[in-house]
């Protein structure tokens, strides 16, 4: 990226709020006293000595010393570099220690075990997504459909060798495949660069490089083009709650406690071995707001999911008594890190009012999707964690055991719109021995995949947002694997083929529904018609759109289906099922299908005035719409002149 014309904001960097850092920070080619070569710039505030050292300079640190600038900035310029040079700042400090450090506004870096960062200019990319962008701005996200595939790039796919799919061919691959699928967006667990593959992203060095496993900066911008003139969301995972302990990173970055703080019981995260970001300084407030608003400004990115957030909010997460320093209040609560968040808010609208913040929060935390001005922290969508652990711990329980824990999948309801929610069934819900989306399901393989279906027709039924990972939809059993690839073989069973092709037909169903998604976050898109079966393990609600089109789910999470189940509706003539998880096209039975239309009875039933009598599958779903209005009947009044014969 060439310098701008514009004066670098050093007041604004200082103070915590200049977001565009990196267009002066970092290298950055230039021209200067007649010769072409960059201008390097790195804040090191407490170092004694700074130079640039790389392969250009056989990595000699005398050869091209920097000096602080009038803004506070170590500062210089070298002649006749080019694209892909390698380089790292060589940091003294007061000590006279020397470390070698990658830069942290680098645009590119080293694929590893190799840490430089590397010269890269990242403009000139012509972007094509003109029409998506415009669209996108149609498109609130309260009343739009939003169901995420979540994808880890390096083991979604691999060529036959073993070796990573590039950028280019991920786009391709990709959006094809999630368009077959039809999810309508992606979620990228991170690409900001980092160094080991172990940590999938979450602890990164790179805050400004899309890692170079899969390719440039530039096949990056192709990639997230690529999805959106298909049609696709592209969402990143960003980790602004710490950060790897590596040498060559941020950790004590000039001798001192630099990016992190200073305080021994806020400094660390000892359960993640990482260090935490010190969110009272403004210079690391400005590098945060920067990196986000870059990754949204520079890459057309639709949305950062932010990781982590409970850990930023309070001062004492994962820590024991009398290891955490209260806030001035003697609280708990991390102020600096409320504010910050705010800030980041604010500072990624005002880069793309329709961008979608999404946070991370597993506790309690009120109003998180609230405006600041009303005390919220100000993210537009918040993942419901307690929703996902309920639901976890459903799906393990054998069916019997179900109707004693009913409330797993009734008791998200008493708070659901209390917050703007995605529900996510992630990554997290399927490693570490937690099992696969199908590995949760007890019985025998036809009990597991029905269990998949009947789960995923609930959450695509729930209020809220959806997010998926990656390989639920081939009936994995293996829980996911980082160092390989999806089960790609499961594809020549049957079974899993018919798991594959209902997953497409129930996400295409969920976006030409739009009582589904229309009204997520309030009760005007929800209503109970069977909460409390939790003998026979059903529940039955209907959703409405804000045009007041209805859409009844009914999900029986017990292999027993229910031939004649009755419960109460809103008064339509008749009612159509329009979707069954149950077809032998998914591997179901196709004996629980109710294939005719159903005559609404004027039998009352659960507070209705009517009722309707339906088949529900054995650990499946059924959808009905309603059509025509229903109409009491009402018997005739006896005369006085009968009564009186009586």
């Amino acid at each position: 990226m060439k310098q701008t014309g514009r004066r670098f904001d050093a007041a604004a960097f200082y103070g915590g709020t200049n977001s565009e850092a990196y267009r002066y920070l970092g290298a950055h080619r230039t021209r200067r006293a007649g010769k072409d070569g960059y201008v390097f710039r790195v804040w090191a505030p407490n170092a004694a000595y700074v130079s640039v050292v790389g392969d250009f300079c056989a990595w000699n640190g005398y050869d091209h010393p920097m000096t602080r600038n009038a803004d506070g900035f170590w500062e210089c310029f070298v002649a006749g570099l080019k694209r892909y040079d390698t380089y790292k700042f060589a940091v003294t400090s007061q000590r006279g220690d020397t470390v070698l450090k990658t830069d942290p506004y680098a645009f590119h870096a080293e694929t590893r075990p190799g840490t430089a960062g590397k010269l890269y200019d990242i403009g000139g990319y012509r972007w094509g997504d003109d029409e998506w962008c415009k669209n996108r701005a149609k498109a609130p996200i309260d009343r739009s459909p939003l169901n995420i595939y979540e994808v880890h790039l390096g083991s979604w796919r691999r060529r036959e060798n073993g070796d990573f799919y590039d950028y280019r061919t991920l786009a391709h691959e990709l959006a094809d495949y999630v368009l077959d699928l039809g999810y309508n967006c992606v979620e990228l667990m991170p690409v900001t660069e980092y160094p080991l593959d172990d940590s999938w992203g979450y602890q990164c060095t790179g805050y400004f490089a899309a890692t170079s496993r899969y390719g440039t900066p530039k096949d990056f911008m192709y990639f997230v083009d690529h999805l959106h003139r298909k049609g696709i969301s592209v969402l990143l995972d960003w980790v602004p709650a710490h950060f790897c302990k590596d040498a060559h990173g941020l950790i004590d970055f000039d001798g001192t406690s630099c990016y992190e703080y200073a305080d021994p019981n806020k400094r660390e995260h000892e359960g993640w071995g990482t260090r935490v970001f010190d969110y009272g300084r403004g210079e690391v407030r400005s590098f945060l707001l920067s990196s986000a608003a870059f990754w949204l400004r520079e890459f057309h990115l639709d949305g950062l999911r932010v990781d982590a957030v409970a850990s930023m909010l309070y001062l004492d997460y994962g820590r024991e008594n009398g290891r955490w320093t209260p806030n001035k209040d003697g609280g708990h609560e991390n102020l600096e890190a409320i504010d910050f968040l705010r800030a980041l808010n604010e500072t990624a609208f005002s880069v793309d009012p329709n961008v979608l913040m999404v946070a991370e929060e597993s506790t309690a935390w009120p109003l998180v999707t609230r405006p600041a001005k009303d005390g919220g922290l100000g993210f537009n969508l918040k993942w419901n964690m307690g929703w996902m652990n309920d639901m976890c711990h459903y799906l393990k329980l054998d069916p019997w055991f179900r109707q004693f824990h009913h409330k797993d999948i009734t008791f998200s309801l008493m708070y659901a719109f209390s917050e703007n929610f995605v529900l996510p069934i992630s990554h997290d819900e399927v490693v570490h021995m937690k099992g696969s989306l199908r590995g949760k399901m007890p019985g025998d393989d036809w009990q597991q995949l029905a269990g998949v279906r009947a789960f995923t027709a609930y959450l695509l039924a729930h209020p809220g947002k959806k997010l998926t990972f990656m390989g639920a939809e081939l009936g994995q059993w293996h829980e996911w694997d980082f160092a390989s690839q999806l089960d790609w073989y499961l594809l020549e069973n049957q079974e899993n083929q018919q798991t594959q092709q209902f997953f497409k037909d129930i996400n295409r169903f969920y976006l030409s529904q739009s009582p589904l998604w229309s009204i997520d976050f309030s009760w005007e898109g929800f209503e109970w018609l069977v909460a409390d079966d939790n003998c026979n393990n059903v529940v039955v609600f209907v959703r409405r759109d804000r045009e007041g089109r209805e859409l009844i789910a009914a999900v029986n999470f017990s292999p027993v289906g229910q031939a004649e189940y009755r419960f109460g509706v809103p008064p339509k003539k008749t009612y159509r099922e329009v979707f069954t998880t149950d077809l032998a096209a998914y591997g179901g039975t196709g004996d629980w299908c109710n294939e005719e239309p159903i005559e609404t009875e004027g039998i009352p039933s659960h507070g209705k005035p009517c009722s309707l009598c339906v088949k529900i599958p054995p650990l499946g779903a059924a959808f009905f719409s309603g059509e025509g209005e229903w109409h009491e009947e009402k018997s005739e009044e006896p005369t006085g002149e009968t009564l009186a014969e009586q």
